[in-house]
């Protein structure tokens, strides 16, 4: 219904979003020669432009600066398996700790839900009772890594000197309200839309393009990493 207004508005241009990376909208039959953009989504069809966050890139950072800070046993909590972004955000976890010349441990890896009671059930399980113990933690997104710490405080554990927490998202309302405030991989989303309006003109005006582009990642450091001896 949406979509018919829009059409019969004349429009020059569609940007299509979803509120999830690896989801297809269903957007039904375009009229031949519209330009389409999908952003922060995917389409079934081959000859569409997509643009879409670099999931594993943005990992890569995340565990790359735990490392830089002298942390050697980093933990991953995260989402649902299915979800395209935990698999792309796994991989750059592990390509990251080879490239760090740090063991990838099984037992470090717990994938269950997006909310902070995952991330207090996961410190439970990495923490209790155990011996070894990860000193780091990259976790799945903002909610899970507020969850996490609140956990390790909870159990007298020191965030960031003896645990140190990274989310994703950069969702500033749970980033800055954390105790400490969280560091987090930030997508960019609005440099994602801004990419989107500079290629939609574009396409418009006749250029071609197709494909699924990554755009990159970035780091916003906070407290949650920033230990007092490095």
């Amino acid at each position: 219904q949406h979509l018919d207004q829009l059409l019969g508005k004349r429009i020059d241009g569609l940007v299509v979003t979803a509120r999830r990376a690896d989801k297809r909208p269903a957007v039904g039959p375009l009229p031949a020669g519209l330009p389409v953009i999908y952003v922060y989504s995917q389409a079934d069809d081959d000859d569409a432009l997509c643009l879409l966050p670099d999931d594993e890139s943005g990992a890569r950072l995340a565990i790359r600066h735990l490392s830089e800070i002298g942390s050697k046993r980093i933990a991953h909590i995260t989402g649902p398996e299915h979800f395209e972004a935990v698999q792309l955000r796994r991989r750059g976890y592990l390509a990251a700790l080879a490239e760090a010349g740090l063991a990838a441990r099984p037992e470090f890896y717990l994938s269950g839900k997006w909310t902070e009671e995952w991330g207090r059930d996961a410190v439970a399980t990495l923490f209790d009772g155990k011996a070894e113990r990860p000193d780091a933690i990259f976790c799945g997104n903002d909610l899970i890594a507020r969850g996490a710490v609140d956990a390790l405080r909870e159990r007298g554990i020191a965030v960031p000197n003896e645990v140190a927490v990274v989310g994703f998202d950069n969702w500033e309302v749970m980033t800055e309200a954390a105790r400490p405030p969280l560091t987090s991989v930030d997508m960019n989303l609005s440099a994602l839309g801004h990419e989107a309006g500079r290629l939609l003109i574009g396409m418009i005006g006749g250029d071609k393009a197709r494909g699924i582009r990554r755009l990159p990642c970035t780091l916003v450091v906070r407290a949650s990493t920033q230990r007092q001896n490095t």
